[in-house]
């Protein structure tokens, strides 16, 4: 691969350009979320497009010239999208994601050693496949941009090069967070698979885990991530897997439950704890799964844990398992989802933790805007 040589700059500079696009790039992957959950939002959509005019400004103020072209077909592709001409689709979060990533190694580099390697021929690859994108043929967006994330990162082709786009899986699409290791990837496809029968036998509605998993990792990064995100995203997406072992007909009773059969239907977080007994990388999302049905009181279960002895993932999930629940419920009527922020609130003052519900009453204030 061709090697790029930076002329001389002052210290000061170099450690500004980077410290920019770090703030650039955490602005965009939080952008990003927000976009996952309304893709239609413009606003955002306009915050995304300046993020990356601005990370390409600042390249060429410094005559980092070999990434410019590159982000700069990404701009106009984003232009696109802010002036309503093409859609948001999710494979462009990969996209920029990965994008931007590759511009981070490469200034990291001209900072340390004052040269970086740049492959000019993927960049030209990608560059030719943003160019067949236009307002003309949205059906084959997603497919086309599927190409350009796996041309940058094979490692999501998770099937062979010719398959049909529509069979590749999508992390942008998943709760499945980016920047995982091979082996934390392998398991969250498992489970995240794993789930989609036992969604369907508990009558929850279909992509109960995504919807958990992505609304979690936003409200998480309202709090600058204090849980990590690959446990957080497997618990979201195992915490009801003990429903499967439950009885069809107690999952799906429309009366009341008895005493026996509510204390049956409990039983299944310990069910759900057991699948990561010993997978000792799980270890915190199992801590999770096991206490999402605490609350900060003392009245949950299964061990009526209070506050101080409920971790922060379980806190923020069984937020967010109650909030899919009003949204999509199995039987009752559904809910919309400002009514159901509303009901949360009335109903579990002083038992679901303030400090998160605070995070999540001001992360749907913003989703929920328009």
């Amino acid at each position: 691969m061709p090697i790029f040589k930076h002329e001389e700059l002052e210290d000061d500079i170099l450690h500004d350009l980077i410290e920019e696009i770090n703030e650039l790039y955490e602005a965009s992957e939080q952008t990003l979320i927000e976009l996952e959950l309304t893709p239609k939002d413009n606003e955002l959509q306009r915050a995304l497009f300046r993020s990356v005019h601005t990370i390409k400004g600042d390249l060429g103020l410094v005559a980092f010239t070999p990434m410019i072209n590159v982000l700069q077909h990404l701009e106009d592709l984003l232009d696109l999208l802010r002036k309503g001409q093409i859609d948001y689709t999710s494979n462009m979060s990969d996209l920029v994601l990965l994008l931007m990533d590759k511009v981070k190694v490469f200034v990291e580099s001209c900072v340390k050693s004052g040269q970086a390697e740049y492959d000019s021929e993927l960049n030209d690859a990608v560059i030719e496949i943003i160019l067949a994108i236009d307002s003309t043929n949205q059906p084959r967006h997603e497919g086309l941009l599927a190409k350009a994330v796996n041309l940058i990162e094979p490692s999501r082709q998770l099937h062979q090069e010719d398959a049909p786009a529509q069979n590749i899986v999508n992390l942008a699409r998943s709760g499945i967070p980016k920047n995982l290791s091979s082996e934390q990837e392998v398991d969250l496809l498992f489970f995240r698979e794993l789930m989609k029968p036992i969604e369907k036998r508990a009558g929850y509605a279909e992509g109960r885990g995504d919807r958990i998993a992505k609304l979690a990792f936003y409200i998480n990064a309202l709090n600058d991530k204090p849980i990590d995100q690959a446990q957080l995203a497997v618990a979201c997406y195992v915490h009801d897997f003990g429903i499967s072992f439950m009885p069809a007909e107690v999952v799906n009773k429309e009366t009341a439950l008895t005493s026996l059969e509510q204390n049956l239907l409990r039983s299944h977080v310990y069910k759900s704890a057991r699948l990561l007994e010993n997978l000792s990388l799980w270890d915190e999302a199992r801590k999770m799964v096991m206490q999402h049905h605490e609350l900060v009181d003392g009245s949950g279960y299964p061990m009526g844990l209070k506050n101080e002895d409920i971790c922060d993932g379980a806190k923020l999930l069984a937020i967010l398992d109650k909030y899919d629940g009003l949204i999509n419920p199995k039987e009752q009527q559904r809910k919309s989802k400002k009514d159901a922020v509303i009901t949360i609130n009335k109903e579990y003052k002083g038992k679901l933790s303030g400090h998160w519900l605070r995070l999540f009453n001001l992360g749907m204030t913003r989703l929920l805007k328009d």
